[in-house]
């Protein structure tokens, strides 16, 4: 039953993550410079830029741990931490479902 809540918990959070990412990209555009905006403006939005930028690698990971955690469903690997082998609490889990690793292992 748990690996039934986990699974789901996954697809949701892909499906999330997926629109996010649409999201990140639209933010992430070039910006036109025959825009009328002022210096200062323009350099406000060249940050916010930058910053939607790094948002957007951040999902993109996220996104492609989610699709490897999924990919281990049904195996023995399922919910095993990649460093001590052991099993990832699904407290865990079912809060951060892209977690390849336990607590103790994640620091």
């Amino acid at each position: 039953m748990e690996n039934n809540e986990v699974l789901q918990k996954i697809k949701e959070e892909i499906k999330k993550t997926e629109a996010q990412i649409i999201e990140y990209r639209e933010l992430t555009k070039p910006i036109s410079p025959e825009n009328a905006i002022g210096r200062v403006s323009r350099m406000d939005a060249i940050n916010n830029k930058s910053i939607n930028e790094a948002a957007l690698r951040q999902v993109e990971q996220k996104l492609k741990d989610l699709q490897r955690v999924l990919e281990k469903a049904g195996s023995k690997d399922f919910g095993i931490c990649l460093r001590c082998k052991k099993p990832i609490p699904i407290g865990r889990l079912m809060i951060r479902p892209e977690s390849l690793y336990c607590v103790p292992c994640s620091q």
